[in-house]
């Protein structure tokens, strides 16, 4: 069951004021025996509509994003403050071409398993053990503290950057999760990169994670937020 408490969360730390976001629900079992994509525009003044979609859709659906980096305001309108239940062919979605700027580089730890199923807990917890890793080689290389959160079968850091949505900043994230992956991807848990485009949607925390069916063994959990910076508390607190 989602949490609406923590999705309001994340939304304020990965959301600027007055920016605009896309919210996009994969596997949605929205009318019986169907099932597609979801996907609405929210602003910032809309939030909270945000987080009850989010909530409502989480039991029914295979996972629930919104896009990481900033989206251009003016395409809220194609779904203002809404879902549109089925997204339909030739309806788009979130482009590279959308994106304002780049403000987080994520880093995604996913444990190695097989395709389709929720990590153990032992994978889990060896993903949250290799986050710790990355933190603290990043932050003997001077880098500011990240977002450090659980995705519910893995680990993830978000750390603030400001570069232009081009080719060279694509690059800089790109080659930045290459060295991450050369140093600390092994054959337990693997670093994704993958992530590197602008238009990359992200779990939104406070949401389940389902792959597969979920089971003693391998269940399906809350995706949460572990750590959030100081400075930017403060930020988004003014």
């Amino acid at each position: 069951m989602a949490d609406p408490a923590e999705i309001r969360r994340a939304l304020h730390i990965l959301v600027e004021p007055g920016g605009v976001t896309e919210l996009r629900i994969v596997g949605a079992e929205y009318a019986r025996g169907r099932v597609g994509t979801l996907s609405g525009y929210y602003d910032y003044d809309h939030l909270e509509d945000l987080v009850q979609a989010a909530a409502e859709w989480d039991g029914r659906s295979r996972g629930v994003y919104v896009t990481l980096n900033p989206v251009r305001p003016d395409v809220l309108a194609r779904a203002a403050n809404r879902l549109r239940v089925p997204v339909q062919q030739g309806e788009s979605s979130t482009s590279d071409q959308d994106i304002l700027r780049r403000r987080w580089l994520p880093i995604d730890l996913d444990p190695v398993r097989p395709s389709g199923v929720s990590s153990t807990d032992l994978e889990h917890d060896l993903a949250l053990q290799a986050q710790a890793r990355i933190f603290d080689h990043l932050a003997g290389l001077g880098w500011p503290e990240p977002v450090m959160a659980d995705s519910g079968n893995g680990a993830h850091l978000l750390y603030r950057i400001d570069l232009p949505n081009n080719d060279d900043a694509r690059q800089t994230v790109e080659r930045v999760l290459k060295t991450l992956a050369s140093q600390f991807s092994d054959r337990m848990v693997s670093i994704d990169t993958s992530v590197a485009n602008a238009a990359r949607i992200w779990k939104l925390y406070g949401t389940t994670s389902r792959k597969g069916d979920s089971t003693p063994e391998r269940p399906h959990r809350l995706s949460r937020i572990l750590y959030v910076p100081p400075y930017l508390a403060k930020e988004r607190a003014a």
